[in-house]
């Protein structure tokens, strides 16, 4: 597939899933009930289907989640001027956060109920400067170990035409979610 084609499935799938979204509670927090006995993985694939709210970072920083899968998840974001730095590169806080969401709910994807995360370390490489003329990116994560007190991840920033643009780790802690 040239890297239009892509493009054009990428934007098709980001239309179907925000207007699930937008339908849904939106941006918020959800619930006690809404999270009570589901998985993370259960969990996340609610919020893609509309039925619990999404993260408001999301919509603040012009990204969305497009894909969960048992121990991985990917956000797709759109670099856009708002994004930039002085030097006219897109900030790097920017790229920092997309790839910590997919790291994040990478590992959010291994929690059975009852059971949280929170990040103890984040560690991001930037290999290529990224500017607005990349219609949008993907950050591609999964899990690499979770256990009952620490999980790994590792994600990708990627264009649509497969060029690498960051990629990152991080550590989280992983807990019991004390009752209420």
């Amino acid at each position: 597939m040239t890297s239009e084609q892509v493009i054009e499935t990428w934007l098709a799938e980001e239309a179907e899933i925000v207007s699930r979204l937008e339908a849904g509670p939106g941006p918020g927090l959800a619930s006690p009930e809404q999270v009570a006995g589901k998985t993370g993985l259960e969990f996340l694939q609610a919020m893609l289907r509309g039925e619990v709210p999404y993260a408001a970072i999301a919509k603040t920083l012009d990204f969305t989640i497009v894909e969960v899968s048992d121990g991985g998840c990917v956000f797709q974001g759109e670099p856009r001027a708002q994004h930039l730095n002085p030097l006219g590169t897109i900030h790097g806080g920017w790229v920092a956060t997309l790839l910590d969401s997919a790291l994040g709910c990478s590992v959010h994807t291994k929690m059975p109920p009852g059971r949280g995360y929170t990040t103890a370390e984040l560690s991001v490489n930037y290999v290529k400067g990224l500017t607005p003329r990349v219609k949008r990116v993907r950050a591609e994560g999964k899990v690499i170990h979770c256990g009952r007190q620490l999980a790994t991840a590792e994600a990708r920033l990627v264009g649509p035409d497969g060029t690498l643009y960051a990629h990152a780790t991080t550590t989280c802690l992983v807990f019991e979610i004390p009752q209420r």
